[in-house]
């Protein structure tokens, strides 16, 4: 048998060590931990390890927690019982360890899976089976854990890492995270725009009452999706030096890798009201340490510096859980405009020469930094002012549309054989045949003969487009195999389109469970629901399929 599969993930890193002699350093260097994609619809992510000119002082090198607290005058205390999600691509095998190694050093509590802190689940929400492992997406992975552990000790984290670093699979973890309870969710990749992305993307971060964070890149000014949604907080970069001599003990200018930009499709949200110079969404509203030469330390493997907006984005996404749990209806990126005064103001700087405010810091909100840093917590909190849904039209009447809940599958029982199903023949099955149904008499069954072939069961289905919000594939598998190695060999695969959900084979024996899985990319299209089974004439595994529904709301 098989089991379903799922990713999320996004970091930058630098290299680092425990030294105890002073020694003489080459000039600090950088290398992003992951390339740039060469295509559409595939998602970096952000973070950047530094190679060069680390100090030899006995400690990790780069700023730690209490370094993060003094700067941004934030509590040693709050967020219990707050969950955290990191939405990163692909699997970091040593996360929990590292992670474990890294609270250590700062003397943090044990946030691990026995005792309930730490969570690491696939984009289906599964403990297993893990994506494949990628050692850019896994510094990505240990730079964002580490960040939420130095700013919010007492949170638990939820680690979601997705199948592939494509949008498609980055957005089912996105639903993920919220489905599995995290309020707080923070994103440290992105890519390009595209003109379908209010319509095909945004629906995957408009989740009122939860705080989503997401980096905007760092090559300076362009747009990156998703910081240009009107639904996240929008977390650019800083360089955060010491300054002994100031009251605040610290100085911020924007870094000039820190990305900014105009989105050319997202509309301006109501509660961006400071002037931009751009008339749809403006990026970014917030910021945070993200210049890897005053970056941050990580431990990945080894101890390293990191930076890159990948730095900024779990940090304040853990300053919001700080700050308390949003509004049930609100949108928490609207905060921060409504209590301007309670941030670190940046005021130096740029990222390019496109002009002053959206490459330029100045006084107020500009590109690069948003506006401003963290300064304390109340600019993360709702207080006493309202935060209207970023969606630019007018409030919708009562008489305004509304998705009607539905399921769309026909004769998902198979109750009445093979109708409205494309299958192969005797896939559809009665209980006489020798298998058992999980409801009624019928049933579908993939394999099990023990000889070559494939066996198919299909139907399509049209997806109301908007103002449906949500569509969740669910089906009852159960897998029985003759084979009980551990080794793959009869093989079921499931897909939307050409869209892979789930994939399970003979080692995943098991009897009937419910499996789930979110189509909200296919919603407003017709889309084919395909089971495909594999015989290669091992021993025999049989694929049972029941009760297979798709439900819109």
């Amino acid at each position: 048998m098989r089991v379903a599969v799922a990713l999320i993930g996004t970091a930058v890193a630098v290299s680092a060590a425990l030294i105890t002699p002073v020694v003489a350093q080459a000039a600090p260097t950088t290398v992003d931990s992951c390339a740039t994609p060469a295509q559409q619809h595939l998602m970096k992510c952000f973070a950047v390890r530094r190679t060069g000119g680390v100090a030899a002082l006995g400690t990790p090198a780069g700023y730690g927690p209490a370094d993060l607290h003094s700067a941004y005058k934030l509590p040693t205390t709050g967020g219990t019982g707050a969950t955290v999600a990191i939405v990163d691509a692909y699997d970091n095998p040593r996360a929990e360890a590292d992670l474990t190694t890294y609270r250590a050093q700062y003397g943090l509590p044990a946030c691990t899976t026995a005792n309930g802190c730490f969570r690491k689940v696939n984009q289906n929400g599964a403990a297993s089976p893990l994506p494949a492992s990628d050692a850019g997406w896994a510094g990505e992975i240990s730079l964002d854990l580490d960040m939420v552990s130095a700013v919010c000790p007492s949170c638990k984290i939820l680690l979601v890492e997705a199948n592939s670093a494509y949008d498609s699979d980055l957005f089912v973890a996105e639903d993920r995270a919220v489905t599995l309870g995290a309020r707080y969710v923070s994103n440290s990749w992105g890519g390009g725009e595209w003109s379908g992305q209010t319509t095909s993307a945004d629906p995957h971060f408009n989740h009122p009452g939860v705080v989503i964070t997401a980096s905007t890149g760092d090559s300076g000014y362009g747009a990156s999706y998703p910081a240009t949604s009107r639904y996240v907080t929008a977390v650019g970069g800083t360089s955060l030096t010491r300054a002994g001599t100031t009251a605040r003990g610290w100085t911020e200018k924007a870094w000039g890798g820190a990305g900014s930009g105009c989105s050319g499709f997202d509309e301006k949200p109501t509660w961006q009201t400071v002037s931009t110079g751009c008339a749809r969404r403006a990026e970014a509203d917030v910021s945070a340490v993200a210049d890897p030469n005053t970056g941050v330390a990580v431990y990945n493997g080894g101890w390293a510096v990191y930076g890159g907006t990948s730095a900024a984005a779990p940090i304040v996404a853990a300053v919001y859980a700080l700050a308390g749990t949003p509004g049930a209806t609100d949108y928490p990126a609207a905060y921060p405009y409504a209590h301007q005064s309670s941030l670190f103001d940046v005021t130096t700087g740029s990222n390019g020469t496109c002009g002053v405010g959206m490459c330029t810091a100045r006084t107020g909100w500009d590109g690069p930094t948003g506006l401003g840093t963290p300064n304390g917590l109340a600019a993360f909190t709702k207080g006493g002012t309202t935060t209207p849904a970023p969606n630019p039209t007018p409030t919708p009447t009562p008489t305004a549309p509304k998705c009607t809940a539905a399921q769309l599958v026909a004769n998902g029982g198979l109750e009445s054989g093979g109708v409205s199903w494309t299958a192969s023949t005797g896939v559809v099955s009665a209980a006489a045949d020798g298998e058992q149904p999980h409801t009624g008499s019928r049933y579908a069954w993939l394999d099990g003969y023990g000889v070559t072939h494939t066996d198919l069961l299909s139907q399509t289905v049209k997806i109301p487009a908007a103002p449906c919000k949500t569509a969740t594939l669910s089906y009852w598998i159960k897998i029985s195999s003759a084979d009980t190695g551990t080794v793959a060999h009869d093989k079921l695969t499931v897909k939307a389109g050409t869209t892979i959900l789930a994939t399970y084979s003979n080692v995943n024996r098991a009897g009937y469970v419910q499996k789930t899985v979110s189509l909200a990319t296919f919603i407003g299209k017709s889309v084919t629901i395909t089971f495909t089974g594999v015989e290669d004439g091992s021993k025999p595994t049989s694929f049972v399929i029941d009760d297979i529904t798709l439900n819109v709301s």
